[in-house]
């Protein structure tokens, strides 16, 4: 029978892969293209701003982690604080509600709290990490999506 610590990290290991800037940004780009190879401008709309708000959020957090130079728990290398993993999925979250409202809004946001759960379980960011980069990525991904639907300045 496995131990608590090995079955935890079966469970959180799959946020370890959906939240990876591969993923986040492979899947906007993706988005994106959908959109344009569809002729679906609605579609292509979403994805540009996908592609914006992860461009936004990889940078400003590997900015960030430079800057703070954080041991991580794990201690594998300095590079803890804010988690991308937590700021590109909920900066995704972000753009999917404010594009299709919260009924696209409560699973996108419950799963990049998972992801951003599986970084506490796998001992590779701390609560606060996992905070920040939630905040990044909501604060960006609101911030790309000003002018979208009713939320016009």
């Amino acid at each position: 029978m496995p131990r608590l610590t090995e079955t935890c990290w079966i469970i959180a290991e799959p946020g370890t892969a959906l939240g990876s800037a591969a993923f986040q940004v492979g899947g906007a780009f993706a988005t994106w293209g959908f959109g344009k190879l569809f002729s679906d401008p609605g579609v292509e709309d979403l994805g540009r701003d996908l592609v914006r708000a992860q461009i936004v959020t990889q940078t400003l957090t590997q900015a960030a982690k430079f800057a703070v130079s954080r041991t991580r728990p794990d201690g594998s290398n300095n590079r803890s604080f804010p988690s991308g993993h937590a700021a590109g999925s909920f900066a995704t979250a972000t753009v999917l509600q404010r594009h299709y409202g919260w009924k696209v809004g409560v699973p996108a946001y419950a799963v990049a709290s998972y992801i951003a759960a599986s970084r506490l379980s796998n001992a590779r960011h701390y609560l606060s990490d996992v905070i920040a980069g939630a905040a990044v990525g909501i604060l960006v991904g609101r911030t790309v999506t000003i002018g979208v639907g009713d939320k016009r300045f």
